[in-house]
């Protein structure tokens, strides 16, 4: 079948937003090689402050509107209009649209006459919880039981083995399931791998600074090495609303020595920082597939994260080019473990490196674009 030509791609954030992150740079790198190959992509998205309602980006036309809960139904309002021939995007017809669900799918299937891909990076079980009693259980509601009916003939991509498996434990069948993992972007120029000997033992953290990603084991980690006279930096790149909470631990901790967090920076500077670090540090709750890991692999460092977040098992070869652990105490029994071993961090960073060479947006945008011909 042809390639469509219309693309629509609907996501509550997109990577310039504070809380934008992985799954959303996702997104965006399939719509911009999707453009790239011709198709006409728009992007519907929520508003945040500084953003422009209406740009251009990397080929894809963005469109932004709503909040973090209005988005929903601004967004499904334009698209009733759209089919009404009214407001912004007035007698627009997608050929496809890939209907993301980050915890809740915008419905799209219901006004749009277009077949809906409905692209999960992970089931949010384990962070429901963070948004209040009332709020959790109607998010679960509508994840767990209301989409999936609603979505009960749609195709569904997703990013990991184990998201899959989630997915079908919430009633998808497989054959309506594609996995399609996350491709990588290619390290900036001028960036070299440092493979000096350093005056402190590196430990990094990527990550929004969020409650479900669990910063905090990490800077427990730091005191743990601390206790056995390790001399270890943590660095700790990347920006969120919990980020106040965790600068008042780091305090508490008394780690303000040792710990430094760098926020938000560009993608030159998160390279160098993990260019000359030794361990990457996941220890996230729960993840869809882990794109920081294959950053970090792309430096040859290896990640130590939690089996238990699920999508790390997929990016992670436990043994091979990274360690899954099953709690805290292991955590940081494994990060001294291979502060002891400077052979063992060679040899998983080298596998991890060796693997990360394998993937590409290209590549994935390949997979993607099958499994829109195939609906459409």
């Amino acid at each position: 079948m042809n390639s469509p030509t219309e693309v629509l791609l609907l996501c509550w954030r997109d990577t310039g937003h504070p809380q934008g992150g992985g799954s959303e740079r996702y997104l965006e790198r399939v719509g911009a090689q999707l453009a790239a190959r011709g198709a006409r992509v728009t992007y519907l998205t929520a508003m945040y402050p500084g953003a422009a309602r209406r740009q251009m980006v990397d080929g894809m036309r963005v469109l932004r509107v709503g909040g973090r809960l209005t988005v929903y139904l601004r967004i499904l309002g334009i698209l009733l209009g759209a089919r009404l021939g009214i407001g912004r995007l007035a007698g627009y017809c997608p050929d496809v649209v890939v209907d993301t669900q980050n915890g809740v799918p915008f419905f799209a299937r219901l006004v749009v006459r277009a077949p809906s891909v409905v692209l999960v990076h992970h089931c949010h079980r384990e962070q429901w919880p963070v948004a209040g009693p009332g709020l959790a259980q109607l998010g679960w509601f509508i994840e767990s039981r209301l989409s999936p009916w609603v979505h009960r003939r749609n195709h569904y991509i997703t990013v990991s083995a184990p998201s899959a498996a989630e997915l079908v434990d919430l009633g998808v069948e497989p054959d309506r399931i594609s996995v399609v993992r996350g491709g990588i972007d290619p390290v900036p120029g001028g960036i070299v791998d440092d493979d000096q000997p350093a005056r402190h033992y590196r430990l990094i953290v990527v990550s929004r600074l969020v409650p479900h990603k669990q910063v905090e084991h990490a800077l427990d980690v730091v005191v743990a090495l601390r206790a056995r006279g390790v001399d270890v930096h943590l660095d700790v790149v990347g920006n969120g609303w919990w980020s106040t909470e965790l600068l008042s631990r780091t305090r508490e901790l008394g780690l303000s020595d040792r710990v430094e967090f760098h926020g938000y920076v560009d993608e030159t500077d998160k390279h160098c920082l993990l260019a000359r670090a030794d361990v990457h540090v996941m220890p996230s709750r729960k993840e869809g597939w882990g794109l920081a890991v294959i950053e970090a692999a792309q430096h040859g460092v290896p990640t130590v994260g939690y089996r238990s977040s699920k999508g790390l098992t997929d990016s992670i070869v436990d043994g091979e080019t990274g360690v899954l652990v099953a709690d805290q105490a292991e955590l940081s029994a494994v990060v001294a473990r291979l502060i002891d071993d400077p052979g063992e961090v060679t040899r998983l960073g080298e596998n991890a490196k060796q693997r990360a060479s394998g993937y590409s947006w290209p590549a994935t945008a390949d997979e993607f674009a099958r499994v829109l011909r195939d609906v459409s």
